[in-house]
């Protein structure tokens, strides 16, 4: 990974999350900002999509280290094993890590649809959208 100073907001923590999977592969980076959106039940999700379990475990690995190593400590995870979706929950920032079977059947990027988004540039950087494009990994 290369030098990333500590984010100083939660849009930066949900951009990191999202840098710290594309390093390990994960497809359709999507950050959504839903500050915004009233009993939200955090600021912002971020949801990737994972080909296999031990990619799954890579990319939840990638981004506990990381941001341990960064100060934030360790988030509640659940689906932990053998599971289609995990979901690593930091309070502000909610990471789903999700097989394409689970991201097609949940659909949260359209539950959430009044959300701003951000797609993960190759560079790794966060680029507003205003609407969803076709997801690759379905």
């Amino acid at each position: 990974m290369a030098k990333i100073s500590k984010p100083r907001s939660e849009k930066g923590w949900a951009v990191l999350c999202a840098r710290l999977a594309q390093e390990k592969q994960a497809q359709d980076l999507l950050v959504m900002d839903l500050s915004e959106i009233e009993s939200s039940p955090a600021e912002y999700f971020v949801i990737v999509t994972v080909f296999s379990d031990a990619q799954m475990r890579a990319v939840c690995e990638s981004i506990q280290v990381g941001l341990k190593s960064m100060g934030l400590g360790l988030p509640k995870v659940e689906g932990k094993g053998k599971s289609s979706w995990t979901i690593l929950d930091y309070f502000d920032v909610v990471v789903h890590v999700m097989l394409p079977d689970a991201r097609e059947f949940y659909k949260l990027e359209r539950l959430w649809g009044d959300a701003k988004l951000y797609l993960i540039t190759p560079a790794g950087a966060a680029k507003a959208v205003s609407s969803l494009p076709r997801m690759t990994a379905n």
